[in-house]
This record gives structure tokens, sequence and C-alpha cells, in this order.
């Protein structure tokens, strides 16, 4: 495929943008340690929202939404539109908490929640397991979907894309830090949506598929289409729907969907310019995130059935794909092809906007882990400033030189998507609880975290797994290995929990008095404390988690109904589309009187 000169346009003078923006703010970012990974904590929300969606725009989601379409159809993306529900618990519960901690990273909370050598244990592992580990194998994902789009729309061999994506991207990381990423993310959000509703609009509508009635109608499709999936199948009902929604979102760790927040989810909200903003960016986040941004690659998954019904049609009309490199995902790639001279340039840009906001946000995230919770903890406690800045750079560099390593040994983005949601399976609990229960230690994260990662390593990699998980074969159903990896590694954090020593009434209160709280979790904390004559209540201010979980449950109306009724609009099925509409219109209304009162408590 070739690219006309309004192509080749369309990309020379985003990146110029895009580097431009990074040498503008480098010298600012590089101040020091605070504004090159928070910007001084002076972020307003809509841009902190605005950029959580553009990091969340990634290559490899549009390909993970394809091969998920694919596979199991439109229900089967409950396997992520699930998490709507740990994110809202976010924005109506734990984020106002997180801006209250004024750490540095969500790692840092480690040793205000918890004390001893546990905690410094905990909080120098998970640097390093989260910030390179984790880190590595995500921007691998979205670096492995950049050389399936290199390979199908430009003939680009896996190492060159690599190269052309990860320099300029890496450049630009270094020099402009968290300010950087997210004014850029600015404009990749605009560039990235253009690009992906022109694609859509277009691709449904080339002669292949003859427009939304007649995709509708393709036989290829209609099994496809269910937003639910039906009852009548009890095992795909089990696993795409009642999986998720009952267990999955709750218990199970996965970056930018962790119960209780973290990540980069994290570092934004502690950007923020005070707690209202930190709320506002991340309810913004997840409007955009669940209800609207995901229809356009569904319908251009959907599309590609039409077109390519299986992997053999793709393989034929791309024989020069490597073997290893073959999946559902490549049919987004696929359908791009047939973009004209001009939409193709934008949608480029759009993919390389989705792949640069993505990559330069791990690279800030997973930076400020090494520098703030490794480097400085462990190696260098005395550190300046301007050297925390430098070794900030060179982490940013070397994390990117490690995940393009490890995309070329890659094949599969849903593949590994599984594997890292079971991986974390059954920790999720603890990062809900651990703010509001004061029995919880850092032995319990310990034991969650190697409990979860030896369980799920057992199962994937050895003849346990299909023993007892086999559709025919294994002793229990297949969709029971995530609940069993759940109810287990549960099991022993509790036991650990109860066996070891709880954390000290010095921890404990410093935390409860520095946060806040509140809830019947903390009342032995508070009731000891009173009876030692140590005041750790400062505020008159009810206890807001049950106000919160009200919210948090009218966002999910919200949000939901919206995500539907933008589904049946598109389908034509008006009767379903004017129904959730009213019912959005009506959860929306309730929660802007929900959210006011809350709002009043804040200020």
């Amino acid at each position: 495929m070739e690219l006309s000169i309004l192509d080749y346009s369309f990309i020379i003078v985003f990146f110029s943008i895009v580097l431009g923006i990074g040498i503008y703010v480098s010298k600012k970012s590089g101040k020091d340690s605070s504004e090159f990974f928070l910007s001084g904590r002076t972020m307003p929300w809509w841009l902190l929202g605005l950029s959580m969606v553009a990091t969340t725009f990634s290559t490899d989601t549009p390909n993970l939404v394809t091969d998920i379409v694919r596979t199991n159809g439109v229900s089967g993306n409950w396997v992520w539109w699930c998490f709507l529900l740990t994110g809202l618990l976010t924005v109506f519960v734990y984020a106002k908490l997180w801006r209250k901690s004024n750490v540095k990273t969500d790692l840092e909370f480690y040793e205000m929640r918890y004390g001893g050598a546990p905690a410094r244990f905990l909080r120098k592992f998970r640097a390093v397991y989260l910030g390179i580990i984790f880190n590595v194998i995500t921007m691998a994902a979205v670096t492995l979907a950049a050389i399936k789009i290199g390979g199908i729309m430009l003939g680009l061999e896996p190492w060159e894309t690599v190269v052309s994506a990860g320099l300029i991207t890496v450049v630009f990381s270094a020099m402009g830090g968290f300010k950087g990423v997210v004014y850029t993310d600015f404009l990749l959000f605009f560039v990235a949506m253009s690009g992906a509703i022109g694609a859509a609009y277009y691709l449904v509508n080339i002669p292949e598929v003859g427009g939304i009635s007649a995709l509708m109608a393709n036989e290829n499709v209609t099994d496809k289409l269910n937003i639910l999936p039906e009852i009548s199948d009890k095992k795909l009902f089990i696993t795409l729907f009642i999986i998720p929604v009952a267990v999955q979102w709750w218990s199970s760790w996965y970056p930018g969907g962790e119960p209780g927040v973290g990540g980069y989810i994290a570092q934004r909200m502690l950007a923020a310019k005070n707690e209202n903003h930190a709320i506002g960016a991340t309810f913004f986040f997840n409007i955009m995130h669940y209800a609207l941004r995901p229809w356009p690659w569904i319908l251009v998954a959907l599309a590609s059935l039409a077109v390519y019904p299986d992997i053999a049609s793709i393989h034929e009309a791309f024989p020069n794909v490597a073997q290893d490199k073959l999946g559902h995902d490549l049919a987004y790639s696929a359908m791009l092809t047939k973009l004209p001279s001009g939409l193709l340039g934008l949608v480029l840009a759009s993919l390389i906007a989705a792949y640069m906001s993505t990559i330069s946000t791990q690279l800030n995230w997973g930076s400020s882990y090494i520098v703030f919770d490794f480097y400085k903890q462990q190696i260098n406690p005395e550190a300046s400033e301007k050297r925390m800045v430098a070794v900030g750079r060179l982490s940013t560099v070397l994390l990117m030189v490690l995940s393009a390593i490890l995309a070329l040994a890659l094949q599969n983005a849903l593949q590994l998507f599984e594997i890292l949601l079971v991986f974390g399976a059954g920790t999720g609990l603890i990062f809900i609880l651990r703010w509001f229960w004061w029995r919880i230690n850092a032995w319990s994260e310990i034991t969650a975290m190697f409990a979860s990662g030896i369980i799920s390593i057992l199962l994937k990699t050895t003849a346990l797994g299909p023993m007892l998980f086999a559709a025919d074969t294994g002793v229990f159903p297949d969709w029971t290995e995530y609940p069993f990896v759940v109810v287990v590694t549960s099991a022993i954090w509790l036991t650990a929990t109860f066996v070891t020593q709880p954390e000290s009434k010095e921890v404990l209160r410093s935390f409860y008095k520095k946060i806040q709280p509140g809830g019947p979790g903390w009342t032995r904390v508070v009731d000891e404390a009173k009876s030692d004559d140590v005041e750790i209540v400062n505020t008159r201010e009810k206890w807001s988690v049950p106000a919160g979980i009200t919210a948090m449950l009218l966002g999910c109306v919200l949000i939901y109904s919206i995500m539907f009724a933008t589904g049946y609009w598109i389908y034509g099925r008006t009767t379903s589309a004017m129904v959730l509409t009213l019912v959005a219109a009506i959860s929306g209304f309730l929660l802007v009187k929900a959210w006011n009162r809350m709002k009043d408590n804040l200020l």
C-alpha cells in the first residue's frame, strides 16, 4: 500500500507538533522531580481526563476489541466493560483519598499505610514488579499492535516498526516529562478520535460491506451483535458476563483498572489541582472510555467479518505476514488498508497518536516508580533533584528498549490480556479494603501477590491447568479457572492477615489522621486512640462511602445506558435506543443531585 503526499503531510505535521511540545516544556519539566513526574500538581480536571482517555486509546486496543468481537461477539467486551464498576468506585470513593495522601507515586502509599521492613520490601518489590516487569509487558503488547499495523499497512519489518515508532516517542517522553505527556495527549485525543470515527464510517460503507443495514444482515455478523450474551448458552453467559460483572471487576488487578486505583490513573489524580479536579478527571475518563469510544472499533470489527470471515482469508490477502503474527486481531489493520488517500494519512496519524500516548504515559509512570520507589529509597537516598530527573530520563530509554525486544517475540494481544488478568486474580479486594479495614497489613499484600502469581503460572504453564480446567476432560468446567484463582488467593491472604501481627498503633493512627477514611473498619483504632487521649479524628464530615456507592451505582446506570443506547441507535433498534436514552437522562439527573451533595462536603 502506497501513501500519497497528503498522507505523508498529515503524519509529518503531527510528528513535528509532538516534538515541538516536548522541546517547549523540556526546560520546565527538568526543573525537579515533582515537575518531571507530576507537573507540580497543578493540572485541571479536563486536561487530565483527556489524558487518561488518550492513554488508554492505544494501538493494541482496537486490535484487542477486534479480536474479541470476531471471537466472542460484541458481548465478549464485558471482559473489560466490567471494569466500569472499578472506575466509578475510583471516582466517587477513592479519588479524594488518593489526593489527600499527597504522595508522589501510589507505591509511596505502602510506607504510609504499613510500617517496618515488610512495608519497605513491598514498596521496593512492586517498584520493580510493576514499574519494570508489568510495565514492559504492557508496552510490548502495544508495540506488538504497532508491528502488526506496520506490517499490514506499510509492509514494514517488525524491527523497522519498532525503531521508527519508538524513537520519537522515547525522545519526547524523556525530554518533556509528565507535562509533555499530558499536553501532547490533548492533541493525541482529538487526532485518535477523528481517525477512529472516520475509519468506521468509511469502512462500513465500502462496497464489500454495503452499509450499516447490509452489515447488520450479513450472515457472518448477525450472531455477533448481542451486547449481552445469550442466556441460553450457559457457558458463554457465565464466562462473558456473570464472572466479569460478579467477580472480576473487584477481584483482579489490571493496569488501568486497578480496584482502589493505582498506576497511571493514580498518577493523574495525584497531579490534579485538588480533590474535585481529581474526581472530575476520572469521571470524564470513564464516560468516554466505556460509553462512546468502543463503538467505532466494534463497527470496524463487525465489518471485517464481512470482508475477512476467518484467519485464512486474512492470510490469503496478506501472504507476507509471518505465521507467528497471524490472528483475528490483524483484521483491524487489514480493513484500514482499504481507506482512501487523505483519510488513510489521518488514520495512520491517529494510530501513531494512540501508540505514542500510551507508551509515553507508561514510560513516565514506570520511570517514576524506578526513581522514587527504588533509586531514591534503596540506592541513593540523598539524590539531588537534578540527579533524579537524569535517572528518570535514563530509565525511560531503558524501559523502551526492553519493551521493544519483548514485542518482537509476542504473537497475540488477547492472549496477553488474559494472562495478565488471571495473574492478578484475587488481589483486588485488598486494594479496595486496605483504606477501610485496619487489620490488613503488609503481609496481606505480599502473600496475595505471590499466591496469585504462583497459582497463575502453575495453571498456565504446567499440566495442572488442563487437568483441572478443560472443557471436556478437566475436573472442573474451564470457566471456573478464574473464580478458582480468586477463591484460593483470597483464602491465602486472609489467613496470612490473621496469623501475622497487625500494623503498629503509631502507623495506623498516623494514616487515619492524615486520610480520615472513616467507617466501621476503623472503629477499633479510633476508640483505642480516644482511650489513650489521642485525637485522630479531625473532621465532622459524615462517612462518605455510602453516598459514594450510591453515586457509583447511578453512574453505572448512566454510562451503561449510554453505551447500550449508542449501540442500538447504530443497529437501528429505535425503540430500545429511545428507552435507554431516557434511562440515561433520568440517571444523569439523579447523579447530578448526588454529586452536588458530595461536592459540598468536599469544599
